[in-house]
């Protein structure tokens, strides 16, 4: 039987820590083998697992905001140590300078809060499969390393709402983003991508449950107040 993935989850927040453990449990093939609740104490439990004085970890559950220290900074750390580990970011941080120095530091996978269960066992397993593609014969040509490298790349679309497509949201995404306001409304967005008021509504409304965009009212028009969403 193989054995599970050693999981250990650096998370400040004690509750947050233990409700991403017990989400690592639920996950076939996981286990959380440790908590981390700033970067002293990750850095210690790593150390002790590198040099053979604790069991191993197989991955780190890191979030980017820690008391003592960022999450970039603790990968740098570990990297300058030698103590090689695969990392999956799992913060509110959105800004784009640090997502790209998680691409350069080998960060596999970046899970923005908050999420659902379904999000994260997404993750988890596309991990899993890449981790058994590269752990057991090895990569030997261009079609397993490009095998390995897609089996990390998960499309999430289990998790949209019926109705939802990942092409239209990745639209709408990019719509909220670039948008020359800081807040759209439904009417706004739907005459920007050629969608249905309705439509576009269910979109910014998924967008704001997953806390990518904030409601607010808009006031100063005749008639009913809109609602508008603003980028966080």
């Amino acid at each position: 039987m193989t054995e599970p993935l050693r999981v250990l989850v650096i998370e400040d927040d004690q509750i947050t820590a233990d409700a991403h453990a017990a989400y690592v449990d639920r996950v076939d093939g996981f286990v959380a083998a440790g908590v981390a609740h700033t970067g002293h104490e990750a850095f210690r439990l790593l150390r002790a697992a590198h040099t053979g004085r604790a069991a191993p970890f197989d991955l780190i559950l890191l979030d980017m905001n820690l008391p003592d220290t960022t999450g970039i900074e603790l990968c740098r750390a570990l990297r300058a140590a030698g103590i090689e580990i695969d990392v999956i970011a799992v913060t509110a941080v959105r800004d784009a300078a640090v997502v790209r120095s998680a691409v350069s530091l080998g960060i596999v996978q970046y899970l923005i809060k908050p999420f659902g269960f379904s999000t994260f066992l997404d993750k988890l397993q596309a991990y899993r499969d890449y981790h058994a593609r590269v752990g057991s014969t090895g990569v030997t040509d261009q079609q397993e390393v490009d095998a390995s490298f897609a089996a990390l790349r998960t499309s999430s679309g289990a998790d949209l709402p019926k109705g939802l497509t990942r092409e239209t949201l990745d639209r709408v995404r990019s719509a909220v983003r670039d948008a020359p306001t800081a807040a759209l409304s439904a009417a706004e967005l739907a005459a920007m991508l050629d969608l249905s008021r309705v439509t576009a509504r269910r979109y910014l409304e998924h967008l704001a449950d997953s806390g990518v965009v904030e409601r607010a009212g808009r006031y100063g028009t005749p008639g009913r107040p809109e609602v508008e969403y603003r980028r966080r």
